[in-house]
């Protein structure tokens, strides 16, 4: 018999498509255009604005402060535009090395070459460069910490056969608990001020009318913090979630109920977030988390969220606190140099990381009591009577400051509990945790994601954009708005597959 031969066909070879783990592939015009940046970037950040900084006019000493400071600049430099140029969109690691270059690096800096500081240090020029170098260290651990999360591979939630066990999804009945709380809380957090009119003001007239309220001590902030944190948050939270929606669902855009929902909130957060009743970081907060949650996949929005940052943080933010004060009680800035008012206000991390050192050196760490009252910030003082105080207060009534509203940086935290050595493990984990977390965030908002619902497209844009408040402390006045944040997410989130979140 003859056999007959039949001939195969050779299958076209199909396109390579990212698996969910993957990020997408970067286009070939981004990748032509970020080549066309990366030198300018990276000159502009790294070498020229700090030779613009230290061609400046002052009495600074060329010091080994001087050279750690510009070693730091340099470093945290590169970091951010490395950030800015990645192919992968880091939040986390983004805001983390866009607040070490402005508040750690660029600022800190000009105080060196100008010769003052927004703070006055009260220790020796040794205990600066102590602080310079610690800061250092910490930066290193953080890389270090992002490194080794970046080699190990995450491992996909995959629901079981009962539906359980995938990714972290808003409950929707919850989540219309959550915009009802929303109303609610904010509703008597306006009532309980006087009406919408005051949070037009300023945030003096604000303080005098929540101490006027009667929901605070003189010994405990507690029930205003909870009142302003109630009365803030869950609004934030509903407005993200329903933003979240409105951009990726075509039936919410379609639904008339779902857009006059997200204009009440935005009308709701235009009265109690706005900036002018609400410090200046805190409308970081929500500006940043907006803008993340509403491009969620836009790369060219992350690359200007941190570049113009750090425009606004030099320019910008020195002169934001406009609002800070009534008409008699505003302050006028008069500078010589365009870096000065970097030199005498807001930026004095670096300065009071000094001037903590040289507190521990007087009164030795507290082995775990400042993160423990951060930890049980809810307790009244009239419970815990020796309850401690934030670290910037205790640092600035040790330096006999007046006001001793004052910065405790992450490091100063650290280093105040644990040392040095626990300092650079602290900044590793963070580094760690940071990292995992952008990578999870990357595989929550692809198209493989768990849908409008995910907890995650929403917990890391609002975690990135409190970064700068973790960040500049004192921990125990930020930790109670990011604690309300984790319970309102912890109540509405359910772990069970939502058939009704995937719906188009």
């Amino acid at each position: 018999m003859t056999s007959v031969h039949t001939p195969t066909r050779t299958p076209k070879p199909s396109p390579t498509r990212p698996t969910a783990l993957e990020p997408p592939a970067r286009p070939i015009a981004w990748a032509m255009l970020s080549r066309a940046l990366a030198v300018p970037l990276i000159l502009g950040l790294v070498c020229f604005l700090p030779a613009v900084i230290a061609a400046q006019p002052g009495s600074g000493v060329r010091d080994t402060a001087y050279w750690l400071q510009l070693v730091l600049t340099c470093y945290a430099g590169a970091r951010l535009a490395t950030m800015i140029l990645s192919t992968r969109r880091r939040l986390l690691q983004g805001v983390f090395w866009m607040f070490v270059y402005i508040a750690m690096g660029v600022a800190p800096f000009a105080q060196v070459v100008i010769g003052q500081t927004p703070t006055p240090m009260v220790g020796p020029r040794s205990d600066l460069v102590t602080a310079i170098a610690m800061i250092l260290v910490g930066c290193a651990a953080f890389d270090l910490g992002a490194l080794l999360a970046s080699r190990r591979p995450l491992r996909r939630r995959t629901p079981t056969a009962r539906g359980t066990g995938g990714p972290a999804v808003a409950h929707p009945v919850r989540l219309r608990l959550l915009v009802l709380l929303a109303f609610a809380a904010s509703g008597y957090y306006v009532l309980k001020l006087g009406g919408p009119a005051v949070f037009f003001s300023s945030r003096q007239e604000i303080s005098e009318t929540v101490a006027a309220s009667g929901v605070a001590s003189g010994e405990s902030n507690v029930g205003s913090a909870f009142l302003k944190g109630f009365g803030t948050v869950p609004a934030l939270l509903a407005l993200l979630f329903c933003t979240r929606r409105l951009v990726t669902s075509r039936r919410a855009r379609r639904t008339p109920s779902t857009v006059l929902a997200w204009v009440a909130l935005a009308a709701l957060n235009l009265v109690v977030n706005n900036p002018i009743s609400n410090a200046r970081y805190w409308f970081l907060t929500v500006l940043v988390s907006l803008l993340f949650t509403a491009f969620p996949r836009s790369a060219a929005m992350y690359r200007s969220v941190l570049a113009a940052g750090v425009v606004g943080a030099l320019v910008l933010f020195p002169y934001a606190d406009k609002f800070r004060y009534d008409e008699e009680g505003q302050r006028t800035v008069q500078s010589a140099s365009a870096f000065e008012p970097l030199a005498t206000k807001d930026y004095d991390q670096t300065v009071m990381f000094a001037n903590t050192i040289s507190w521990v050196d007087t009164r030795g760490h507290t082995y775990g009591r400042q993160l423990a009252g951060s930890a049980l910030f809810f307790v009244p003082r009239s419970v815990w009577s020796g309850k401690p105080e934030d670290t910037g207060v205790r640092v600035g009534q040790w330096m006999g400051m007046r006001m001793t509203n004052l910065s405790a940086p992450l490091w100063t935290e650290l280093w105040v509990d644990l040392g040095p050595a626990g300092m650079a493990g602290g900044l590793a984990l963070i580094g760690y945790a940071a990292a995992r977390t952008d990578r999870r965030y990357a595989l929550a908002v692809t198209r493989a994601g768990p849908g409008s619902g995910s907890v995650l497209a929403i917990a890391a844009p609002l975690i990135a954009g409190y970064t700068f408040i973790l960040l500049r402390g004192p921990l125990l006045q930020a930790v109670g708005k990011l604690a309300i944040a984790v319970l309102c997410l912890a109540l509405i989130t359910t772990f069970r597959e939502q058939r009704a979140a995937r719906r188009r």
